[in-house]
């Protein structure tokens, strides 16, 4: 049998007493040696933690106390002296034993124990000892089939009464050992054909009902704990439903969250309504996303969607295949080695290129630094060459998409009514277009009748009309340009030449206008308590009152029929058929609600998290709710404060271009919803946010974070080459190649001009360092391309440490390695469906040409002997705060995979933590303790880790910004805005100076200007966070988690000492159950302490055992 082997050790001379007084309670023949044993044991076990209960399980205590079980129970009749309080023990030991119920099955005490219930279900306190063994029994599902297949669901069933005052502890045994026994799926099915469902939802409605005096809580509890288990199952849930359960528990909830002492019901009934809530699929003709792009050696899949376009579009008739998507953004293609982060050998070797070193000749041209002559500063001109990068500047790109037929004019959505004290006219731009000419005054009035924000949507000026002068001259003549950096007519200039899938000829005002950094940080949103409640509650109330429900659709990017109908009179407008915009569907659920759904990632169906759009016709201050029901992530920053961000029309054109972080009872949840497809493993997540706008008939933008556009970065890019003295700083614009659209990918170039053309100073160019920076290789990650713009700004100005910077080091800069997943409002992909930044360690020229090319330049760097010093990816992070790091490190990636390989020899460069440790000290946002330089073998393709192996840069970085705030620092407990992030771009470069101390003391001037960082360090600590994830939400997000409930251990132990220490005069007197107080409960269990058993030992001799 299987204990035989434990009596051997247990008796032997080197036994320890607890293991005597195991093997002798098995062997004892007499009734009171027995119970002088379990006295003992009792005692013991009491008086310390868990700790000593766990320590007896390891010495065989669970097998003892079934052997005594069943050496009790062969008795005829069993002795119920000793039965009651083995079982007493066995329940208090067992439910802390992970094996007990497979250690019962082996020992056959199984059906034992089944039927010393059947024979004491007239015995109420016999019975709930039963009971707790049996549930204890049933942590092993296989226990519980067991049980279930004899009948032990019947049995344990037929013990739940309708609300009663007598026997409440039995009560409560049994329900919980039902619940116990629906751990099992076999038993859930047999529980619902048997119609368990509908009997436990009628008895929790009886005890929920005739229990006035909120005596009996904890019984309510356990029937939804029940109900839970039971609806574990698709047939459980459904019986759940057809039988009224969401019904009765709504209504439930409703009593009790303004009943006090009912309020722990609230939580466990909400979680088990959306747990049964009918799965729904989207409303959508497809999964796949609207745009689809043909791609080289690709097969065509029929049946994905082709959306009709606006204007002069650039698409295909079909979609292209995706076969390459990743099980999640982190996961990788497997390409990789299995043991990267413990093999020493494999860290070390640097891996063959993976092409030949004549195939990098192409690059030559992409380091003019290195071969242009400066024949102007001989010659004092100003003028600098032209190539054919500038000539992309200055209009040759729009000449070629012309020839092309591909340009076309933009028009301008988006204006709000001007304020009456900026002039006496109102109207509202609706159009972009190159027009010339003047008008009328007759003509002028009614073009700015056109221009009302009322009628935005339905009318539009024609772009190339005679006679009418550009919306962007009336624009600018009304209101002037006032951003920093930003010019109107350059960015619809160059965004007439952004080559898209849908052939976007809208401009999105906020990008037009520009945008002002917000005066002074913006604080995290306060989440109000319960908050998640209200918002899930709302949402059940859909499926319950379905005719209070308008359902209508109000904007459909694939419905080809104009979206701006002046039939939505009560509804708003939505739009978002422009660059970087995302919005595939709006819903109006409820007068003031909507349901808003995001477009995937071109060729695939999945990666929903950015969006983008246009919204107007709204009243101002009402209350809008905005559901965008078909988020990916399990979590969100957006459950910690974040907010989205807002820009208004009305209020750029008073003076005020700017996004705002806006939106209040802000959550994030699982909800209802799943793909068209149905896939099992998918499931959705509720972004819920509300908005109270400002104005009426006012047109406003809402994000995900502040968009950064590619026309802007091409407009921006354009400002700052005019913007530098060509004598000083060497700034060239070049293609480093096209996407796969056709857009050019800019590579700029920037370092100071030489003092002269003597050798010694082109010497001293020709030599300087390289330092790569790239951004934006996740189109979704626009924080990445603002922290962008604050490094080409600051590179570009003339602050004393930006000269120094000229002056040490030449920057390679690719501002936005992905600019068709930018331009297509994609979140995570280019037009392949592939994550570009696990494409590094075999890019395919063809479909991933921006990162083959990116990759190639770093190759020839490295094979000229000018290997960079510096490598960095701007991304940002939506499950952190601050700002952070990722490097690498040999000894860092051994250390924390827990490899076995000794580090105390190990010799390695400490500098790869320089910079973090100097940002550390100057950059308000970030944070030391957050970074990390593990070399994980899932991020084996990403940028980091190859152009660490590959091309040996010791400093290569992926520097993370979030997308929420701070909690460190002097911007603890803001929100990170545009100023911000800019400020993180120009710290980074700032902190490069601190590398060139020891190799340049020649130049005094740079070591002069570095200590203007030395001089001004943060008063700020970085918190100490490796973890990229949270603290738990303060509600559930998901509803397939346990349901909140006392803790298993503690509250049986209680019950288990009440039964204990009750004889059946008690139980008798006691018909009214569990009146008194847990407190009460507990002194009269210590009252009664040793009542069956006498204390026959010493407390001298227990603590010697």
């Amino acid at each position: 049998m299987l204990f035989e082997r434990y009596r051997p050790s247990m008796a032997a001379p080197s036994s320890s007493g607890l293991e005597v007084l195991l093997s002798t309670l098995q062997d004892a023949g007499d009734t009171e040696s027995t119970l002088n044993i379990l006295n003992v044991l009792d005692e013991l076990l009491s008086a310390g933690t868990d700790r000593r209960i766990h320590y007896m399980i390891s010495k065989g205590g669970s097998e003892s106390l079934l052997m005594a079980l069943l050496n009790t129970a062969q008795n005829v009749p069993p002795n119920y002296t000793l039965l009651l309080p083995i079982l007493h023990l066995l329940a208090k030991v067992g439910h802390r034993d992970r094996r007990i119920g497979v250690k019962a099955e082996k020992a056959e005490a199984v059906l034992v124990m089944l039927g010393l219930l059947r024979q004491n279900l007239k015995d109420a306190r016999r019975a709930a000892a039963c009971l707790w063994v049996i549930q204890v029994f049933c942590a092993s599902v296989s226990t519980a089939t067991l049980l279930g297949k004899n009948r032990g669901l019947d049995i344990v069933f037929r013990l739940i009464p309708a609300h009663t005052t007598k026997h409440i502890r039995t009560v409560k045994a049994a329900i919980d050992a039902l619940a116990a026994l629906l751990r099992s799926k076999v038993n859930c099915r047999t529980a619902v054909s048997k119609g368990y469902i509908s009997g436990l939802l009628k008895l929790f409605a009886d005890w929920h009902s005739n229990d006035t005096e909120r005596e009996h809580i904890p019984i309510q509890r356990a029937l939804l704990h029940c109900l839970d288990h039971a609806t574990n199952t698709s047939v459980g849930r459904s019986a759940l439903v057809a039988e009224g359960g969401i019904e009765l528990l709504f209504q439930t909830t409703q009593t009790c969250m303004f009943t006090r002492g009912m309020e722990c019901l609230v939580e466990p009934a909400v979680q088990l309504m959306r747990k049964c809530y009918p799965k729904c699929a989207l409303s959508l003709s497809s999964d796949q996303s609207v745009y689809s792009f043909p791609l080289p050696g690709k097969p065509l899949n029929p049946w994905d969607f082709v959306p009709t376009s606006q204007g002069d579009a650039f698409e295909d008739d079909s979609d292209s295949d995706n076969d390459n998507d990743d099980e999640n953004e982190d996961a990788e293609n497997k390409d990789y080695e299995d043991d990267l982060e413990t093999d020493l050998e494999s860290l070390r070797q640097r891996p063959q290129p993976d092409r030949p070193l004549e195939q990098l000749g192409q690059y030559v041209r992409l380091c003019p630094e290195l071969h242009h002559d400066f024949q102007e500063l001989a010659s004092g001109s100003e003028s600098e060459e032209s190539s054919d990068e500038d000539s992309l500047l200055n209009g040759d790109k729009g000449d070629r998409w012309a020839r092309s037929g591909r340009r076309s004019s933009r028009r301008h959505r988006g204006s709000a009514q001007t304020p009456s004290s900026r002039a006496t006219r109102k109207g509202h731009p609706s159009s972009v277009s190159n027009g010339g000419g003047h008008t009328t005054p007759e003509e002028e009035e009614e073009e700015e009748q056109k221009m009302k924000a009322k009628d935005l949507h339905s009318q539009c000026l024609r772009s190339h009309e005679e006679g009418h002068r550009s919306m962007v001259d009336r624009l600018l003549e009304r209101f002037g340009a006032c951003i920093p950096h930003h010019d109107p007519r350059l960015y619809a200039a160059a965004a007439a030449s952004t080559r898209s899938i849908a052939g976007y000829s809208i401009l999105a005002f906020p990008d037009f206008w520009g945008h002002l950094p917000t005066k002074g940080s913006e604080c995290m949103a306060v989440r109000r308590p319960n908050v998640q409640r209200q918002k899930v509650l709302q949402d059940i109330q859909r499926f319950l009152c379905p005719e209070d429900i308008i359902n209508k659709v109000v904007f459909d990017m694939e419905d080809p029929s104009p979206q701006c109908s002046s039939d939505h009179k009560d509804s708003l407008r939505f739009f978002s058929k422009f660059e970087c915009g995302n919005l595939r569907k709006a819903v109006q659920v409820r007068r003031f609600e909507y349901d808003l759904i995001l477009n995937a990632d071109v060729n695939t169906s999945r990666h929903h998290q950015w969006f983008y759009f246009e919204v107007s016709g709204m009243m101002a201050n009402v209350p809008y709710r905005f559901n965008i029901i078909n988020c990916e992530k399990s979590n969100s920053q957006f459950n910690y404060g974040m907010q989205p961000v807002l820009y208004s029309v009305r209020e750029a054109l008073e003076g005020r271009p700017r996004w705002v972080r806006t939106g209040s009872e802000i959550c994030y949840y699982r909800n209802h919803f799943q793909p068209t497809r149905c896939e099992r493993s998918s499931c959705f997540y509720t972004l819920t946010f509300t908005v109270t706008f400002k104005h009426d008939e006012d047109v406003c933008y809402l994000a995900y974070h502040y968009p950064y556009t590619y026309s802007s970065l091409q407009a921006h890019l354009q400002m700052l080459q005019r913007s530098v003295d060509p004598r000083k700083v060497f700034f060239r614009q070049q293609n480093l190649c096209n996407t796969l659209a056709g857009n050019p990918c800019p590579l700029i170039t920037i370092t100071a001009c030489p003092t002269s053309r003597s050798w010694k100073s082109l010497y001293q160019l020709r030599n300087r360092p390289c330092v790569v920076l790239t951004a934006r290789v996740h189109p979704g990650e626009s924080n990445a391309s603002w922290v962008m713009k604050g490094s080409l700004e600051f590179l570009c100005s003339s602050d004393p440490l930006a000269q120094s910077l000229r002056e040490a080091f030449i920057f390679k800069i690719i501002p936005m390695l992905n600019p068709d997943g930018v331009i297509n409002g994609t979140h995570r992909c280019s037009l392949s469906g592939e994550d570009l930044n696990r494409q590094w360690n075999k890019p395919d020229p063809a479909l991933s040409p921006t990162i083959y090319h990116a990759k190639g330049f770093l190759y020839y760097l490295n094979s000229i002997g000018r290997t960079p010093l510096v490598f960095c990816d701007y991304h940002g992070h939506s499950r952190k705060k601050n700002v952070f790091l990722y490097g690498c490190s040999v000894k860092e990636t051994l250390w924390q995979s827990g490899s076995s390989v000794d580090t105390s020899t190990l010799k390695e460069d400490p500098g790869y933590r320089t910079i973090p440790k100097t940002l550390d000290r100057i950059a308000p946002a970030f944070s030391f303790n957050s970074c990390n330089y593990l070399v994980e073998k899932s991020r084996a393709s990403t940028a980091r880790v190859v152009v660490w192996r590959e091309i040996g840069v010791l400093r290569a970085y992926t520097m993370e910004s979030t997308y929420n705030g701070c909690d460190q620092g002097i911007y603890q407990g803001m929100q990170m805005g545009t100023w911000e992030l800019e400020e993180m771009g120009a710290k980074f470069c700032q902190s490069l100076l601190t590398l060139r101390k020891s190799t340049m003391l020649y130049d005094s001037k740079v070591i002069s200007h570095m200590s203007l960082l030395d001089d001004s360090p943060l008063d700020h600590k970085s918190h100490n966070c490796f973890v990229d994830d949270e603290p738990p939400c303060v509600e559930e997000i998901e509803y397939h988690s346990p349901l909140t409930s006392d803790p298993p251990g503690k509250d049986l132990d209680s019950e288990v000492n009440a039964n204990m220490y009750s004889s059946a005069e008690d139980e008798d007197k006691d018909k009214d159950g569990d009146k008194q107080s847990p407190r009460c409960r507990r002194n009269r269990s210590n009252d009664l302490k040793s009542h069956l058993f006498p204390p026959l030992c010493r407390p001298d001799s227990l603590e010697s055992l």
